[in-house]
């Protein structure tokens, strides 16, 4: 069973969901994907894992990198898991490009190479936006593209966390950004 509550946040209404184990999705209101992973029989009910999930909201958007991460339960594909984890690896002001996740997919998986594009549908269909910070990946030349929630939107939540594009990246734990 799935569990939703409602958050305002400074930058749109966002729907929480979760079931027993953790967090299940974050959509803004309106995005792309709203709801795709939202199971049709849901009840309104806080949960320790939706409660948990407002509390590091209320942190982030008040400009504080919040010290804990609410309970998980993510679902989908060993290659959308994989991308999933790594955007989980951006730290909190910084960014990496659609082509550095792919170089380290790629190694991960023993290949010659990957995709940006399809690194890209993985990072677009992130059920649970900014606690994964999807927000964090740009194009190659630094542009803010491709995000569900709206590029205004990944704008503003990269001004909240001041990221410095190109920042980072060579001290970021499990991403390699080898050739």
């Amino acid at each position: 069973m799935q569990y939703i509550s409602h958050y305002q946040s400074p930058v749109g209404g966002i729907l929480l969901a979760a079931d027993e184990t953790g967090l299940t999705g974050l959509w803004f209101e309106g995005a792309k994907y709203f709801a795709d992973q939202l199971e049709p029989a849901h009840e309104e009910k806080d949960t320790p894992a939706l409660e948990a999930a407002k509390r590091w909201l209320a942190l982030y958007f008040s400009g504080t990198e919040p010290d804990f991460l609410p309970p998980i339960h993510l679902k989908g594909s060993p290659f959308r898991l994989a991308v999933w984890e790594i955007l989980q690896k951006i730290p909190y002001g910084k960014t990496l490009t659609y082509g550095e996740i792919a170089k380290e997919i790629a190694r991960l998986k023993g290949l010659p190479r990957m995709s940006a594009q399809a690194v890209g549908g993985a990072v677009g269909h992130n059920p649970i936006s900014i606690v994964i910070p999807c927000h964090r990946v740009v194009g190659t030349d630094g542009s803010l593209t491709g995000y569900a929630g709206g590029v205004d939107r990944k704008a503003k939540l990269l001004a909240l966390e001041k990221a410095e594009e190109g920042q980072g990246r060579k001290n970021r734990e499990g991403v390699s950004n080898e050739s």
